[in-house]
């Protein structure tokens, strides 16, 4: 059963008062602290955040470090991503549920435990399999950290903001994915991937010595694991397990792999058990009604379709400066500029953040990426990295910036609906916000393959013995291979090559340029499809978080 008030702290006798008791069970409580403990508990909460979004930023951006480092080919590599984002997108739900059942702090130990001991195997460099565990090790941690964050965030804010830490946690760890692959070029200055294992490591010390020296305030538990959890769970983890695997390693070896057909339906079977299960329970993990109302499902989709628009970001930009044989060392003020919009887009949503009109900036954002993606149609070979500095910046900027309304909205109606709805709210937000990701970055690379093929296929009929322009370009290029190649055959077999490999890139900047231009229509679309409801509210002066907001309210009144 559920402890009742006064909930004391063990360790010091303090009886909190009313309005210092969590909201829900499973939180810590939020006393009024003094100011120099607020600010420990803020910067701390800011460097958690961090810290958790590091753990996948340095891995995608020293993949390819990693593949030379271990010998590994591009599906290994995948399955690294693989065991890292299963783990994360299921975790944030059960670890829930746990800190329900058992408390805050055992919750704290055993996460940065997992945190230390992940970063430990790496150092330790055992091989491809430790390093599998190790990822998947490392998702529980940075799911149990993206937590962690929030809450010692909360502690850090004023009462009247403290809902905002929600936002800030979300945020930090999208700031980290542009830190870490600014930072990466400086550790692996030498070659050495080894060097960014030991500042993982390092990190994740200090977090725990931060954490065991600020402790979070106790929270209230209350039984809530059952027996009936035990299938729930397992379909659930089956169905997005085989849903992340059916994304990534889809993306890597495409259809001509029938076993990932097999991954699919697995996938739906999983996540369509689960949810009939849950559906017929009495005290539900998952309340699948709730989750199937206007509301929820409006908020989830709008969360993952921002994600698949961002995709352009990830796949898109990173795609197109490979393409033209840019490396990270080169691109360090690229990622720098992102971070640093990531970080205004946080702020700033904290700032305008306005419960009675959470659409507002979500129009905002879509309208920036649309406007960001067309002009990124402009690309050529002769493109370089400053060239995009400015849009990529603002589709950061609108990312974060998206985030804050959609988590609101959530919560909100989470908290209106009852304790045992959070479960639902966070599942169903992470697996919207990981998923989305995964999505967009499959289809817009399948999306690329195909324009690819389409553009070589369209170089090819140009290439002709009779094309003037290409006899010309041998030609040059094989005048400028003289001084090295003596043998006029080699010279033309050379010029040849050159040639083609030219006519390829181009191909593949016009490709990118075509996902660059149905993100763009994509977020017209989606933007166009929030602009009407949002308009016809505004019009009948109706807001449809109003009665969830007098909810609220009065619940808070209440609890003074």
């Amino acid at each position: 059963m559920a402890e009742t008030s006064p909930l004391q702290d063990p360790r010091t006798g303090y009886i909190f008062r009313p309005h210092e008791l969590p909201l829900i069970p499973g939180s810590p409580a939020t006393p009024d602290h003094p100011a120099s403990r607020r600010l420990a508990y803020l910067l701390i909460g800011v460097f958690l955040g961090l810290v958790g979004g590091a753990q996948n930023g340095f891995l995608l951006a020293n993949t390819p470090a990693l593949q030379g480092e271990m010998a590994l080919t591009p599906v290994e590599a995948g399955w690294l991503s693989v065991a890292f984002y299963s783990t994360y997108a299921c975790m944030s739900m059960l670890l829930l549920r746990m800190r329900q059942e058992y408390g805050i702090q055992p919750f704290v130990r055993y996460a940065m435990v997992g945190l230390v001991a992940a970063n430990f195997v790496q150092l330790l460099d055992l091989g491809y399999g430790p390093e599998l565990a190790a990822r998947a090790v490392a998702g529980i941690a940075a799911s149990g950290l993206s937590a962690l964050s929030i809450y010692y965030l909360m502690q850090g804010l004023p009462p009247a903001k403290r809902i905002g830490g929600m936002v800030l946690g979300v945020g930090l760890s999208q700031v980290a994915f542009p830190l870490a692959r600014a930072i990466s070029p400086a550790l692996l200055v030498d070659g050495d991937i080894g060097h960014a294992f030991q500042l993982q490591f390092a990190l994740s010390l200090l977090a725990l010595g931060a954490v065991t020296i600020f402790r979070l305030p106790p929270g209230q538990r209350r039984e809530t694991i059952e027996w009936l959890d035990l299938p729930s769970i397992l379909l659930f983890v089956t169905g997005v397990v085989a849903l992340v695997i059916f994304l990534i390693q889809g993306r890597i070896q495409w259809w001509d792999t029938p076993w990932l057909a097999i991954a699919l339906a697995v996938a739906v079977l999983g996540l369509g058990g689960c949810l009939l299960l849950e559906a017929n329970r009495r005290n539900p993990m998952l309340h699948v009604r709730w989750l199937s109302s206007r509301g929820i499902l409006a908020m989830a989709i709008t969360g993952a379709a921002v994600r698949v628009l961002v995709a352009e970001q990830s796949f898109g930009a990173t795609g197109l400066f490979s393409a033209l044989g840019y490396a990270n060392e080169q691109l360090t003020g690229y990622h720098l500029a992102l971070a640093g919009a990531t970080v205004a887009g946080v702020l700033l949503s904290l700032v305008r953040l306005d419960p009675t009109d959470l659409n507002r900036p979500i129009l905002f954002a879509l309208l920036v990426i649309a406007i960001a993606a067309f002009a990124d149609t402009r690309t050529g070979v002769m493109s370089r990295p400053s060239d995009l500095t400015w849009t990529q910046a603002a589709i950061s900027f609108a990312a974060v910036y998206a985030m804050g309304p959609v988590l609101m909205e959530g919560m909100i109606r989470a908290l209106v609906a009852g304790p045992g709805h959070m479960v639902s709210f966070i599942a169903i937000f992470s697996l919207s916000q990981t998923l989305g990701g995964l999505a967009g970055t499959a289809a817009l690379s399948a999306l690329h393959t195909i324009r690819l093929k389409t553009h070589l296929v369209d170089a090819g009929a140009t290439l002709t013995a009779t094309n003037p322009q290409l006899a010309d370009g041998l030609r040059q290029a094989s005048r400028a291979l003289a001084p090295t190649l003596s043998d006029p055959a080699l010279q033309q077999g050379a010029a040849a090559a050159q040639v083609a490999r030219e006519a390829g890139r181009e191909a593949a900047v016009l490709a990118f340029n075509d996902v660059f231009f149905v993100i763009g229509w994509l977020a017209v679309i989606a933007f166009v499809a929030v602009l009407i409801p949002w308009t016809v509210n505004r019009v009948r002066g109706r807001n449809p978080l109003g009665k969830e907001l007098a909810a609220l309210q009065s619940m808070l009144a209440g609890s003074r």
